[in-house]
């Protein structure tokens, strides 16, 4: 079980352990550094702001339950220094109640459960960081935890980190601005924070010539309903079979031929004049250099 064996004095081998917990943790970071990964990959998760990104919409407590200890990569109110995101020792100042723990482990005495928040397919630790801690140390793959749930706007996925925080928040913002039903919603994909906000402001621009050319006021849910279907669907088609707009998923193209069609043309609708008004400009640019988000969107383009 342990990861320095066990030699039948459980204060020594707990001793031991820490230190090779320890010694594992520096060896992750040398990787990382290694391999040029960005610094918050191995960073603890902070459950306030991953809440806060996401958007809380409510709480519920779903009582004692057995999780995977490689699902648990955050924590509440505890300083990050302390442990990385495996929950590998990060300060020798965890060491005085880490290996008593890991003394007591190894006298076979129970651990009492620990006490978490999940989001999604996340938990984040309550009560109960030194345990985790030498859980994984010793090998254990599952954990008891007493666990609350948080259900946010946004979903919660293994592979969150840190850096993701300011694009789940805008995401968040997106959604409630352009409430689209789930499997709509899937199909919408941005890797920049700043998109999101550009996007929005072009389903509401739209929307608002959909209320006009009605005559009738229509939700946002209506709105985005509506724009997915007769607008985004069709132009991302033809941006795909056309090979134009750039790199990247068909919503970041469909975001750059938009609003260059905007910033260009001010014009909301699609004719194959507007297209091949745009198109022109791509291969032979006329605009003057000033305004920076058209010499931007038309680098992306080429």
């Amino acid at each position: 079980m342990s990861l320095g064996g066990d030699t039948g004095m459980p204060q020594q081998d707990a001793q031991h352990d820490f230190a090779i917990a320890r010694r594992r943790r520096a060896l992750a970071k040398l990787r990382e550094r290694l391999r040029h990964e960005p610094d918050d990959v191995s960073v603890i998760l902070p459950f306030e702001e991953v809440v806060e990104a996401l958007g809380r919409r409510s709480e519920r407590d779903l009582g004692l339950q057995s999780i995977t200890l490689d699902s648990i990569v955050g924590t509440v109110g505890r300083r990050r220094s302390e442990f990385d995101r495996s929950f590998r020792p990060a300060s020798p100042g965890v060491r005085g109640r880490w290996e008593r723990i890991a003394t007591a482990r190894r006298r076979g005495e129970a651990m009492p459960p620990i006490d978490v928040y999940r989001v999604g397919e996340l938990h984040f630790v309550v009560d109960g960081h030194h345990r985790v801690s030498v859980a994984r140390a010793l090998g254990d793959t599952h954990i008891d935890a007493y666990v609350k749930e948080v259900r946010t706007k946004v979903g919660a996925k293994r592979e969150l980190v840190l850096r993701d925080l300011p694009l789940k928040r805008h995401e968040r913002i997106f959604r409630e601005r352009v409430p689209l039903r789930a499997e709509l919603w899937d199909r919408i994909q941005l890797t920049d924070e700043w998109r999101y906000a550009l996007l929005a402001t072009l389903v509401e621009a739209w929307g608002l010539r959909a209320c006009h050319d009605r005559e009738q006021l229509l939700s946002r849910a209506e709105i985005a309903e509506a724009w997915f279907h007769e607008e985004y669907e069709p132009v991302v088609a033809l941006l795909a079979e056309a090979g134009i707009g750039g790199t990247g998923t068909g919503t970041e193209r469909y975001v750059r031929i938009a609003m260059l069609r905007y910033l260009l043309l001010t014009r909301q609708d699609w004719s194959d004049e507007v297209l091949e008004q745009l198109l022109g400009e791509v291969e032979h640019p006329a605009v003057a250099s000033e305004d920076t988000m058209v010499l931007q969107i038309l680098k992306e383009l080429k």
